[in-house]
């Protein structure tokens, strides 16, 4: 997909009057916590501000979220009518998500679904997956394929069926395979960059407004791994 616009840390894969489309870079926050850091939407925000020279506060919905050293597609909604409309239909899981990883260690199985119960631990702010349900936790599902043995690693494409804390990540270290870089979830060491090999990659919903069927793809980050892809 082309980007649409690449400057102050901020790649444009689609725009329109209601929503706008960003490829995530590592490290930055889609929304503001607490360490004080810029998040993304304050990013788009003054891009808009400026682009169409608009006077006082821009509108701008934060529809979801991806963790901080994950990479790919975030939705922003540039409406009200967008924004209620966007949350319903990523509640209601009316968007099809893939995501693309690459793991130290291979699966088993070249194709299969991932079926656990996620507890969520606040302290830590980690999700442990579970073979049977204990108490507070959440089923979540997800089916992968292998898609390309790289040299010391191997890529994965999974598409998510729910969406839980953490749920790709604690899902393949479940497997025995951590996501490369993810020290959180036992993967041996970190990436360079504190990032992890998680990339949100694609991304197809109906547009909130016009009802158009709307397919967004997320150009990988530029580094030798995700190259080799």
């Amino acid at each position: 997909m082309k980007i649409l616009s690449d400057k102050n840390n901020l790649q444009i894969l689609h725009e329109d009057n209601h929503i706008i489309v960003v490829n995530k870079r590592v490290g930055d926050i889609v929304q503001g916590d607490k360490t004080g850091d810029k998040p993304l939407s304050d990013v788009v925000r003054e891009y808009i501000k400026e682009k169409y020279s608009k006077p006082g506060d821009v509108f701008l919905g934060v529809i979801h979220r991806l963790d901080r050293p994950t990479t790919g597609i975030v939705v922003f909604a540039r409406t009200s009518k967008a924004l209620s409309r966007m949350n319903e239909m990523f509640s209601n899981r009316e968007t099809k998500k893939t995501y693309w990883a690459v793991v130290k260690n291979k699966p088993k199985e070249a194709k299969a679904e991932l079926v656990h119960f996620l507890k969520r631990n606040e302290k830590n702010n980690t999700s442990k997956a579970h073979l049977k349900e204990v108490p507070d936790s959440k089923k979540a599902s997800l089916d992968y394929t292998i898609i390309k043995e790289l040299q010391h690693y191997t890529a994965l494409e999974i598409n998510l069926h729910t969406g839980r804390h953490h749920q790709i990540r604690a899902q393949l270290a479940a497997i025995g395979s951590p996501i490369k870089g993810d020290l959180k979830y036992g993967a041996d060491r970190s990436n360079p960059d504190g990032g992890i090999h998680l990339h949100a990659r694609k991304l197809v919903f109906t547009h909130p407004v016009s009802k158009e069927n709307i397919v967004i793809q997320a150009p990988v980050p530029d580094d030798p791994v995700w190259n080799a892809l």
